[in-house]
């Protein structure tokens, strides 16, 4: 059986952990399209920085910031910025930032399974373990320790 508790021990707290990401972020953010355009849309979804269509951003993408990124995360966790992300965001529990860290590679070593919805992927733990993270509309059973 697959442990279900999550796999990752860290004592950054959620703040560092967002500056870190959001840093990462901002690195792919000013690369070539494939790396740039998902994190341009998250900034455009979220309305950080005001532009048209996604080309434009695309070509403005070397004035985005580091503030645009935090902002979008802020937005993303249901803060209104950064500022007020920043007060609270360490009183949350762990797992709120679990799809963030997914991101951020901090699973990577681990065996992965993808589910279409939670409901499928909490049937199917509730037979092979894993500990769980939804990601969007979809979740994924992160596998580690040992069958």
């Amino acid at each position: 059986m697959w442990s279900t508790a999550n796999p990752t021990r860290s004592d950054v707290s959620h703040v560092e952990f967002l500056r870190h990401h959001a840093r990462r972020l901002l690195r792919a953010a000013h690369a070539d399209a494939s790396r740039a355009l998902p994190v341009l849309r998250r900034i455009k979804a979220v309305s950080v920085v005001p532009a048209h269509t996604l080309a434009e951003l695309f070509a403005a993408r070397e004035g985005i910031r580091l503030k645009h990124v935090l902002n979008m995360l802020a937005a993303e966790l249901g803060y209104p910025d950064w500022a007020a992300c920043k007060r609270g965001v360490d009183t949350r529990p762990r797992t709120e930032l679990d799809a963030l860290r997914f991101d951020a590679g901090c699973f990577a070593d681990f065996a992965t399974n993808w589910f279409p919805d939670h409901a499928t992927a909490r049937a199917w733990q509730a037979e092979h373990g894993g500990y769980l993270v939804r990601y969007g509309v979809q979740t994924v059973a992160i596998l580690h320790g040992t069958p």
